[in-house]
């Protein structure tokens, strides 16, 4: 087990001319699970190469425990990596791929690296197929090989690279608790790279989110849930994805007065909201975010009440998806019990304490209690 700490790294291609992570910071304490996740083409994948080893940083520095490894070859480093595509060896056994890693790297002798595989296949619950070939396997079961030959080293440091992607829904949920379970039996670091926002808030202590290969906020996955430090983070977190709106601000009068510039819609803050949220007001657009969970339908003439036309119902079992005219992408997440069909006409609400505001310009989330933490322009 060991501490992982990424100093200002720093990876460009062509020389210069492709930034794929730029001066990113990390803490990874000891025994943590951190998930990374973002976009296509995010960085996250060439962050855990750098990790591994198989990428070389541009510039700045990688420390596993005690040892800056940033120069020190993959091989020499105590890392063991899951891949996306099993990585197996297909004319080896699958003993003889989970043992492969420890006679190439240990001083185990031949019968040490045998009870060690065993024991590793039990855990894993593989051991009846260690005579067996990747070819007379299924896909669960080779990515159980493939996790048993990392964790049969018992590295200092795990690396996961979109290990799930390949299996069908119900066998990904399975594996995800089977992770979970065993890092939290072995306690070892672990870093998993995920384009699943749902797989990175379910498994991680801790999650880290990337855009164009920079940090945009890290935090435990409830906390970035509910306070997204801008508007790519509250947009890319949460599914349904958070509505959005583009307002303009009144605050005369003492009170925050946000309107569709369009004239489709008004909402009413409460006199004392900004100086709740210590916030003032300067500019007179923003982007307004709410999530489809804190979306209601209500009565007509309600306070702060939106008329829409409903243009989708999607059932999801005990909710519904209503697709509204409100926006190009606006949904209200609502009991499955509300009995609406497309054209009907609704009024909706929601609470101020849901609303988030983010300048317009920036994308930063004006209430947000993070907002030293680093941001960009969605």
């Amino acid at each position: 087990m060991a501490r992982v700490s990424v100093e200002s790294l720093r990876k460009e291609y062509d020389v210069g001319t492709v930034v794929a992570v730029d001066d990113l910071d990390l803490e990874i304490e000891d025994g943590e699970f951190v998930t990374v996740v973002g976009p296509s083409g995010c960085g996250k994948t060439t962050t855990l190469r750098m990790l591994a080893g198989l990428e070389r940083p541009t510039s700045g520095r990688i420390r596993i425990g005690e040892e800056d490894v940033t120069d020190v070859h993959a091989k020499n480093r105590d890392v063991a990596m899951v891949f996306q595509n099993y990585a197996l060896y297909p004319h080896k056994t699958v003993f003889e791929n989970m043992a492969f890693g420890l006679r190439m790297s240990t001083g185990l002798s031949a019968d040490e690296r045998e009870t060690r595989v065993v024991e590793t296949a039990e855990m894993m619950d593989i051991e009846e197929l260690l005579e067996d070939k990747p070819d007379e396997l299924s896909g669960g079961q080779k990515q159980r090989v493939a996790l048993g030959r990392a964790i049969v080293r018992e590295p200092d440091l795990f690396l996961f690279d979109e290990p799930l992607s390949n299996l069908d829904a119900k066998l990904r949920t399975s594996m995800r608790a089977e992770i979970q379970r065993i890092q939290d039996e072995l306690g070892i670091t672990a870093v998993y790279v995920t384009h699943d926002q749902h797989e990175a808030m379910t498994m991680g202590d801790r999650i880290v989110i990337l855009n164009d290969g920079t940090l945009q906020q890290q935090g435990k996955p409830t906390d970035v849930y509910e306070n997204p430090v801008n508007e790519f983070v509250a947009g890319f977190v949460g599914s349904p994805s958070m509505n959005f709106l583009d307002v303009a601000v009144d605050a005369t009068g003492g009170r925050l007065q946000l309107s569709d510039p369009a004239g489709g819609f008004q909402f009413e803050l409460s006199a004392g909201y900004a100086e709740r949220n210590d916030v003032s007001l300067e500019a007179d657009r923003y982007t307004l975010g709410v999530r489809p969970e804190n979306v209601s339908v209500t009565d007509a003439g309600a306070k702060n009440a939106i008329t829409a036309t409903v243009d989708v119902v999607e059932p999801v079992g005990s909710d519904s998806y209503l697709h509204l005219d409100v926006d190009d992408e606006f949904i209200a997440r609502v009991d499955a019990g509300v009995d609406l069909s497309p054209g009907d006409r609704v009024s909706l609400t929601f609470d101020e304490s849901d609303v988030h505001l983010f300048d317009h310009d920036t994308g930063r989330d004006i209430f947000g209690v993070e907002n030293e933490a680093p941001t960009a322009t969605p």
